[in-house]
């Protein structure tokens, strides 16, 4: 009760107090660090129970597992996997639900594939995962053909089935089957909220369709929501459209409580429009207020040690092979023809000053490392904080306030 009410300073010192302790108590705990961000807490707390030789269950693989998705800690998560399989945990749907979520959030969507048909039995939950990782990979006919299994199976569909398939159809530019589906919900009894409408809007934005957006907008039963207008503002930047720009933008100050990811994205639109005056006034107005930048960080697992890097950062203890390494790169790279897209530097540079931006940022620097310590033939895998999805950056898909990138490199 105390974690769920985000009172996890109390919940420990209850936890703390109980005379006795048995699976439960570790578990409700473990999942209550979970779900208020506190995930390394969670495995600290976990390894206790594991050296306290504690009967672990189902439900504590499930939130550790989540966690190590959260952290999109590949090779631990993997570890706990294998734990699964020796004391046969794997087969309940809740930890493959999660497992699922892991190995999607890291890259490996045939994992995700494996988890999911070796699960003897799959609640909704199980079915939800397999769909929300289809989404996020692109796999947008096996996003429709387990949605339409799922159906066959008789498990009806929530409001999160269809806000994945929505999700999957808005990153395929799958406009047609996007209304298909957002009308089917009203045949199983579902209202359509605000999440969904920002997946619609995300829709009609990215195919440039930004009168359909705004008259669905229009449409809404209930007020639009920063997440709506976000997204609008997304599609806008996209394909130029400045003047309804101002508009998502004004939308989204008269809410007056912005997050930083939003003030950014309306900064971003001003200065993707050439309107530096109005993307510098933006950012004022987002320090005013007291709101942080969440920092954008690139990271890679070696081992069980995580190296994070930021954009030209220079603290790492191999920073100068690591820099080194870039450079080598750069003359190598420029030679085969390529010319580094300064578009995406939405500040006011010069061009030498852009080249530097994109030259050192935290993806590179991760890349850089991995080649230098990571041996021949392994895949690459850089994880990130961050991802601009619109109006999708909420808790909606995966239960977390940002939704991991995944990059992979075979060298």
């Amino acid at each position: 009760m105390y974690a769920k009410c985000n009172q996890i300073v109390d919940a420990r010192k209850m936890f703390d107090e109980m005379p006795e302790k048995n699976v439960v108590s570790w578990s409700g705990l473990i999942y209550g660090y979970s779900q208020v961000g506190e995930d390394e807490e969670a495995l600290r707390l976990f390894k206790q129970a594991i050296v306290a030789n504690l009967e672990v269950n189902d439900f504590t693989f499930s939130s550790v597992v989540r966690v190590c998705g959260h952290l999109t800690l590949l090779e631990l998560g993997s570890q706990i996997h294998s734990l699964c399989i020796k004391t046969s945990f794997d087969s309940s749907c809740f930890v493959g639900s999660a497992l699922v979520s892991l190995y999607s959030k890291c890259g490996l969507i045939r994992q995700c594939y494996r988890v999911f048909e070796e699960m003897p039995d799959r609640n909704l939950g199980a079915w939800n995962s397999m769909i929300i990782a289809c989404a996020q990979h692109a796999h947008t006919k096996q996003a429709f053909e387990i949605f339409s299994e799922m159906n066959l199976k008789g498990h009806k569909p929530n409001f999160i089935t269809f806000l994945s398939v929505l999700y999957a159809c808005s990153h395929a530019g799958l406009v047609k089957e996007g209304e298909m589906y957002f009308k089917m919900m009203r045949e199983y009894g579902i209202e359509a909220g605000p999440q969904h409408y920002a997946c619609m809007v995300d829709l009609f934005g990215r195919a440039g369709k930004i009168p359909e957006a705004v008259d669905l907008i229009s449409k809404m039963p209930v007020e639009p929501t920063e997440s709506v207008w976000g997204a609008l503002l997304t599609g806008c930047r996209i394909h130029g459209d400045t003047e309804t720009a101002v508009l998502a933008a004004d939308k989204l100050l008269e809410l007056g409580s912005m997050t930083s990811g939003m003030h950014m994205l309306l900064s971003n639109a001003y200065a993707a429009a050439g309107k530096w005056v109005e993307a510098a006034r933006a950012r004022k107005a987002m320090r005013d207020l007291g709101v942080r930048k969440e920092t954008g960080l690139s990271w890679v697992e070696e081992g069980n040690r995580v190296h994070t890097f930021a954009s030209n950062d220079r603290s790492h203890p191999m920073t100068e092979e690591i820099y080194r390494k870039l450079e080598e790169l750069k003359e190598k790279m420029e030679k085969e023809g390529y010319v580094a897209d300064t578009s995406f530097v939405l500040r006011d540079l010069g061009s030498q000053e852009k080249k530097q931006v994109i030259g050192y940022h935290s993806e590179r620097l991760a890349v850089a490392f991995a080649l230098l310590t990571f041996p021949p033939g392994r895949p690459i895998r850089v994880m990130k904080n961050l991802r601009q999805n619109g109006g999708l950056r909420s808790s909606s898909l995966d239960e977390q306030h940002t939704i991991e990138r995944t990059l992979v490199f075979d060298v």
